[in-house]
């Protein structure tokens, strides 16, 4: 499967890596996001242990993904002095590297290769979990939706790393 061509891949070359600060799991459908160091992320499906896992096969929202600079521009625009990474109920939290940059773009956190697609918009939960304006606050800031392309291991403090098919990846290798 070829990646669909971005007339900014060029650019994103020239990203610096990033890093994993948070990971966070959902149980249940409406749960709290369970902090976690480590998650086995399954290709085609989502994060172990995540309620979206059993649902999301094919779909392109296996994975949420914020930038730790959108959640300082959340906690601007709220005027919250501090956002727990759960509350905002993203799975991923990364710092260092333009998100945005990554839509369309595939990346390796640990051993897994992820695929951004769509902006991950706010829900109308964001108004109760930040107070009046909430959703306003995260527009634009929301993250990024993305899918499992290669399964494995990832871990806080791995590196964020974007990948190209001049990489040579093989990954539908079927040896």
């Amino acid at each position: 499967m070829k990646k669909r061509n971005n007339p900014l891949d060029r650019f994103a070359r020239d990203l610096s890596p990033g890093v994993l600060e948070w990971i966070g799991v959902r149980p249940e459908r409406r749960g709290q996001l369970l902090e976690v160091d480590q998650v086995v992320a399954i290709e085609g499906a989502g994060l172990k242990g995540d309620h979206r896992t059993a649902k999301a096969n094919g779909s392109a929202r296996q994975v949420t993904v914020i930038s730790r600079e959108f959640i300082e521009q959340i906690m601007h625009f709220t005027g919250i002095a501090d956002i727990h990474p759960g509350v905002l109920r993203r799975n991923l939290v990364v710092s260092g590297i333009n998100l945005n940059a990554l839509r369309h773009q595939r990346f390796e956190i640990g051993d897994a290769l992820l695929e951004a697609g769509a902006l991950c918009h706010p829900c109308s939960r964001m108004e109760t979990a930040l107070g009046k304006g909430g959703v306003a606050a995260m527009i634009g800031h929301g993250g990024l939706c993305c899918k499992i392309l290669r399964g494995g291991f990832i871990a806080r403090g791995d590196t964020v790393n974007v990948r190209h098919e001049s990489d040579n990846l093989d990954l539908f290798d079927t040896e």
